[in-house]
């Protein structure tokens, strides 16, 4: 029986391929200590017969944090979701939303739109297998799906599972024509019908989710629902998570400017660096920090080239640090 509050998912941040693995999740716990944080989608099969130590293990300073699941078995899903409670995760979240290929041949992700009964007994499995909240992340649709009739009634199968949490991607999925990053992009977004969502269904959780590239449009276009989630520009543009704890949960910010977050990152970084990661893995998740400031280009430059290096260490920050601090203010950044 899990003892963690249950999480507070009034601003969290994506759950991103390839982005936000353990390191950029303790960089980004350096910037918010409330924001609800997300690990990249894991595989059911690959929790069950693989290694998920390093497919879902995290540091408890990472806290809040949930993990996503992709599948579309629930014998093979509450398995999985056994395995990540185990790790000690706040919350186990399913991905029906990804458009990717690698997703479509597996039958799961997006392609669940299409299988709302199937969703729904695959988060019945989930909950009966384990004791914290289990959600559900997804589109407005796929394909040739008429959102404005298919995805209440997806979100009403779904529900019977006694699931109570929507994570509403606010675009269409096409899995035929369009790549992921298209996906991403093209599909327009309808924040309105997410917000017809929620007041046609008040008893539920609903999460906004797409295309929110700033802390303001953010809670801009969340009035009236219970949280955002944002993806690309948490990851892309990370200083914006730095107003989370004030401006939404009246608590004090725990940085003051990015400097500050570099050095309040160090212990995290050196711990790693002292059990072999390679710094690069570590700063890949920082390059944005300085976005939009005098220094940026020349922060980004100095991790990119130097943290590839073979003993790159701590000093290469430091020269990172420099530049920055070396960079004219009307340079542009």
């Amino acid at each position: 029986m899990s003892t963690l509050p249950a999480p507070d998912r009034r601003f969290s941040v994506a759950p991103m391929m390839d982005w936000t693995d353990r390191h950029c999740r303790a960089f980004h716990r350096v910037l918010t200590r409330r924001a609800l944080l997300y690990t990249e989608m894991a595989v059911d099969q690959a929790l069950i017969h693989g290694d998920p130590q390093r497919l879902i293990g995290f540091d408890p300073a990472e806290h809040p944090v949930a993990v996503q699941l992709g599948g579309a078995e629930p014998e093979d899903l509450a398995q999985a979701s056994k395995i990540a409670e185990s790790f000690g995760y706040a919350e186990i979240n399913l991905n029906v939303g990804c458009p990717s290929d690698r997703v479509q041949s597996g039958c799961f992700g997006a392609r669940l739109m299409l299988e709302p009964e199937r969703v729904r007994d695959c988060l019945i499995a989930m909950r009966e297998a384990v004791s914290v909240p289990v959600t559900v992340k997804h589109r407005l649709g796929v394909d040739d799906q008429n959102p404005e009739e298919t995805l209440f009634s997806f979100v009403d199968t779904v529900a019977q599972s006694g699931v109570t949490s929507f994570t509403v991607h606010a675009r269409k999925a096409w899995l035929k024509g369009l790549s992921p990053k298209e996906n991403r992009d093209i599909p327009p977004l309808d924040y309105d019908l997410v917000h017809r969502l929620k007041s046609e269904r008040p008893d539920l959780e609903v999460i906004l989710n797409g295309g929110l590239k700033t802390l303001d449009e953010a809670i801009e276009n969340t009035h009236g629902l219970d949280g955002a989630m944002v993806g690309r520009a948490a990851y892309q543009t990370p200083w914006m998570l730095s107003e989370i704890d004030s401006r939404l949960f009246g608590d004090p910010d725990p940085v003051a400017d990015p400097v500050e977050a570099v050095l309040s990152y160090r212990p995290y970084v050196e711990r790693q660096l002292g059990e072999g990661v390679k710094l690069h893995a570590i700063t890949r998740h920082m390059l944005g920090l300085f976005a939009g400031r005098p220094g940026a280009r020349k922060w980004r430059q100095v991790l990119s080239a130097d943290a590839n290096t073979p003993g790159a260490d701590w000093r290469v920050v430091e020269r990172a640090l420099e530049a920055v601090a070396e960079a004219p203010e009307s340079l542009p950044a």
